[in-house]
Formats: C-alpha cells, sequence, structure tokens
C-alpha cells in the first residue's frame, strides 16, 4: 500500500534542488506531504531546477522554495518567518539536512611515489600493446565514462587535485558547520519558534567517508563526523519533545556533490564492482527509505546511523 501523509505537516529541506535532498522532495510530495526547501543555486542553473519544483507541484502539494544562504543566521530567519507565517496551524514533520557545501583541498601535497605502481603497470601495458601511456589513459577513461569497464578503473586518468592551496582552519570550521553542525541551528531554532510537529523527524545524510581515508575529503569527512555526534546528543535531548533524531549513510550515488571529489569516476567504478546488486545507490533509493522514516510505524527509530547502500559497506 502507497505511504500517504494526510495530516498537514510540511517537510523542511535544507538543499532541496539536487540529489538527495530532491529525490526525497519528489517523493514526499508524491506521498502527500507539503514542502518547504531552502536552496542556493545560480541564477543560470534556475531553469533546470524551475523544471524539478515543476514535478513537484503537479503533485498537488504546497511548494514553498527560498534561494538563498541558509547557512546564515539572516537566511535562516527569513525562512522561518516565512514558513511560521504559511504553515497556517501546520506544523514540520520532517528537517532533512541535505547541504553539500565542503572543502575539498588535500591536507598536504601528494607525496613522493603516490601513484607510482598505477604508472609503472600503465606504461608496462602500453609498451605491449605499441601505444603511448598518456594514449592508454585517455582510451581507458573515455570507455569508462561510457560504463562497463569498472574493472579498468585503476588505469584510467588519475584524480587531479590542486596543489596551490591546502585545508586551513578556516576551511575546517566551514565545512565542519555547513554539513555537520548547521543541523543543530536549525532545529534548535524549529524547537524555539514551537514549530516541530508532536512526532517529527530530524534527518542528515553521512557517507562511508565517515570512517574511510579519501584523498581531498578531510574536512568533509570531519563534519560527517561531526553530524553524526551532535545528531546522537539531539537524539537524546530532543526526545522528550517528541523529535526522533537519525543520520542516513548512503552508498556512493552519483550526485552533482560526488562529481566535484577528485576521482569520482574511479569511486563510482569501485562501488559498482563491491556493491551485491552491481549499481550504485540512486537518490531515490534514498528518498524511499527517508518516507519510511518519516511513517508513524518508524518512530522507534532514534539515535541510529542507518546504511542504505544495498550491501556496498559489508560486501569485501
Amino acid at each position: 500500500m502507497a505511504i500517504r501523509f494526510e495530516d498537514g505537516s510540511f517537510a523542511l529541506i535544507l538543499g532541496g534542488s539536487s540529489g538527495f535532498g530532491l529525490a526525497t522532495a519528489k517523493k514526499l510530495a508524491r506521498s502527500g506531504m507539503p514542502i518547504a526547501i531552502v536552496h542556493r543555486d545560480r541564477k543560470g542553473a534556475m531553469p533546470a531546477i524551475e523544471r524539478e519544483l515543476a514535478a513537484i507541484r503537479e503533485a498537488g502539494v504546497t511548494l514553498l522554495t527560498w534561494n538563498l544562504d541558509a547557512l546564515s543566521d539572516e537566511g535562516r530567519k527569513h525562512v522561518l518567518d516565512d514558513l511560521a507565517a504559511h504553515l497556517a496551524g501546520a506544523k514540520v514533520r520532517v528537517l532533512l539536512h541535505s547541504i553539500a557545501f565542503g572543502n575539498l583541498k588535500l591536507l598536504a601535497p601528494l607525496g613522493p611515489g603516490a601513484g607510482d605502481a598505477t604508472a609503472r603497470a600503465r606504461a608496462r601495458l602500453s609498451e605491449r600493446l605499441g601505444i603511448a601511456p598518456e594514449a592508454l589513459e585517455a582510451a581507458v577513461s573515455e570507455v569508462l565514462g561510457g560504463g562497463g569497464a569498472d574493472p579498468l578503473s585503476a588505469l584510467s586518468s588519475p584524480p587531479a587535485y590542486s596543489t596551490d592551496a591546502f585545508l586551513e582552519d578556516e576551511d575546517f570550521a566551514r565545512t565542519v558547520y555547513s554539513m555537520g553542525t548547521s543541523l543543530v541551528t536549525w532545529a534548535q531554532d524549529l524547537l524555539r519558534r514551537g514549530l516541530f510537529a508532536a512526532d517529527a523527524r530530524v534527518l542528515g545524510m553521512t557517507s562511508e567517508g565517515n570512517e574511510v581515508a579519501w584523498r581531498g575529503y578531510a574536512a568533509v569527512s570531519a563534519a560527517k563526523a561531526a553530524l553524526e555526534a551532535v545528531a546522537r546528543s539531539m537524539a537524546v535531548e530532543l526526545a522528550p519533545f517528541g523529535v526522533r533524531t537519525n543520520v542516513v549513510q548512503a552508498g556512493v550515488t552519483d550526485t552533482p556533490a560526488l562529481r566535484l571529489i577528485p576521482g569520482s569516476d574511479r569511486m563510482k567504478a569501485s562501488a559498482r564492482l563491491r556493491n551485491p546488486f552491481g549499481r550504485l545507490t540512486l537518490p531515490e533509493d534514498i528518498a524511499d527509505f527517508i518516507c519510511l522514516l518519516c511513517t508513524d510505524e518508524a518512530r522507534w527509530v532514534n539515535g541510529a546511523i542507518l546504511r542504505v547502500d544495498g550491501g556496498e559497506h559489508i560486501a569485501g
């Protein structure tokens, strides 16, 4: 039986114009839940985003949107003032934090010998085939991009990292707040204003990068660890107010945020090879699960990190 939400409570989605946030907005809208989306996008991206938002409106639910900085005090106040005026007695049933604004700089220059083994293997294969290593690398990258060549991913073009600047304190602070502790700030303001429903869900998004070290991911990894830590505390301290707080750990998903990570094609190839179902996680997989977490039947799930990856994490 399809899930239907009939009480008029809103879903407030931070970072809802793409990826997990947008997929969840569409899913909840189809299930009858009004949607409020906060996003920050350039003017040039808006025509494509408006087409996505039109699909939400076609579900027949109320849709409110704000294109502004969700991480600023002024932006948050503007959204919550506006939202309170539109709720007309309804409450926020779901707060989804899906902000992807992190710094992907390295901690230090690439060390001596980094990538040498792969380069030597590529050179030996190139010699046997009678082609230049650069031509082999380009060909593998092209085939990999077209799909169906995941086992060759190590021979594709290596990730390109910037070596002009490295992570500094401000980079860490901004990333940890953006993708981590800002969840607390939004939840505190909703609670203070009395906008949470009696049985509310607060959800954050994490990834395998919370415990696996990827080059260029240190600041984001720190943010994910912070997010998980504060979510545990929120699960305890907000429970008396009827708020359930959980974190969803998605498998590798082809989102705009993932494509910004150097070597993302290799990450996707590795995930497809490792995943028991042989494919990447889809934003819709996550949206379906979040919808389940929003049901009355999921009210006893609190303080959990929930892997939604088809078994990717545990596959050797």
